[in-house]
């Protein structure tokens, strides 16, 4: 089918209200718009780009915690959540308690990612490896009532206090189970000619029209892109995540879905989602470059003024990559050693501006990894 004839679906009556029935997916998409091959053909070089960098760059697991941590706090504050990559660093008794739901719901987020690339080395991205991840989405924060990892068997409904006044109501919740089974057979297809980032931004809009779940929808629709750039092999390592891009163009985000639901117009959300993936690769090899320097700086300069204590500077400096605020117990445990030469490397490193001390506290202190939070943090 030509992207211009595509129809996204239509209305049908239920009981005092309409539900939006999509139209099925899993077909053969061909386009006549020169403004998409330019575009994925940016998109994919950047993407060859980023992936470079992650084959490239020592220890590349070390900086891919610290992008899951982002785009965990990215994706939740899209749906109301405000925690900061800051607090998602923190520990649980050390977060106020008015924001505990907040910050798990964070941690459920980088829960169900590193679950999901973890299971995608024997299982293929799928309806199952999703419930999956949703049941942790919903693990312990307030849409544990809702169902976690099954679809939902009643109506939900987008916008608005209930189904008389809402923005978008999805399918009725009997034909979710179909279309999800034609998401997967799309998104798997191999008989078909649709290149991948087409696939995947044809299937992100189809999984948040479906809404298949009572909650949890869009942080699993925006994990789903980067499961699937990984099971396809567009990327190794899991380093593209667009919940950054669609936060910040967030009313242009919910318009182009649903500009496709009301006007068939499937062209400009694929054009709009093949722009966030090339800004957001263009982001991304900035920002391996940027660690590149750091890394270089620190460890090709400042460490090696340790001596003969620059062998447990470099444990302490691959320990920190992953979490970056530390306290003296950290240390204790990752070197092996007691509190006295833990907190002697720790002055160290705040004397080569490694480390800065964040609480003011005489007691309890932690020491934040300044530097390299700001790569990540500058544009919250």
């Amino acid at each position: 089918m030509d992207l211009i004839d595509f129809k996204a679906g239509q209305y049908k009556e239920q009981y005092q209200y309409k539900s939006f029935l999509p139209s099925k997916v899993n077909l053969e998409w061909t386009w006549k718009d020169p403004k998409i091959h330019t575009l994925l053909a940016d998109a994919n070089k950047k993407l060859g780009e980023l992936n470079a960098f992650s084959l490239y760059v020592p220890d590349i697991d070390f900086f891919i915690a610290m992008h899951v941590i982002k785009e965990a706090t990215t994706s939740s504050r899209i749906e109301g959540t405000r925690t900061g990559v800051d607090e998602a660093l923190l520990l649980l008794d050390e977060i106020v308690p008015e924001k505990r739901d907040d910050w798990q719901e964070v941690q459920n987020y980088i829960k169900a990612l590193n679950h999901s690339i973890e299971k995608l080395k024997d299982v293929p991205l799928s309806t199952r490896l999703l419930k999956d991840a949703h049941k942790i989405l919903l693990e312990g924060v307030h849409g544990e009532s809702k169902m976690p990892g099954e679809y939902r068997t009643s109506q939900n409904w987008i916008g608005g206090a209930n189904l008389k006044d809402a923005v978008f109501i999805p399918p009725y919740h009997t034909e979710v189970s179909e279309l999800m089974g034609d998401l997967e057979n799309f998104i798997h297809n191999d008989k078909i000619e649709v290149p991948y980032l087409i696939r995947i931004a044809i299937a992100h809009y189809q999984f948040e029209t479906i809404h298949p779940f009572l909650d949890g929808n869009g942080r699993l629709g925006r994990l789903m892109i980067t499961l699937y750039l990984v099971s396809t092999k567009l990327l190794d390592k899991p380093t593209l995540y667009l919940s950054d891009f669609f936060e910040r163009k967030r009313t242009l985000y919910y318009d182009n879905l649903t500009f496709v639901r009301s006007s068939n117009n499937l062209i400009q959300w694929i054009k709009f989602f093949l722009v966030a993936v090339i800004e957001t690769s263009d982001k991304g090899i900035n920002t391996f470059r940027e660690i590149l320097k750091l890394k270089e700086n620190i460890e090709g300069i400042k460490l090696l003024s340790l001596g003969k204590r620059v062998n447990n500077a470099k444990k302490l400096i691959n320990f920190i990559y992953r979490k970056l605020l530390i306290n003296v117990k950290d240390v204790e445990s990752i070197l092996k050693v007691t509190t006295k030469p833990a907190n002697a490397i720790i002055q160290e490193f705040v004397k080569l501006k490694i480390l800065k001390e964040v609480t003011g506290y005489k007691r309890n202190r932690l020491f934040l990894f300044e530097e390299y939070y700001k790569l990540f943090a500058n544009n919250e």
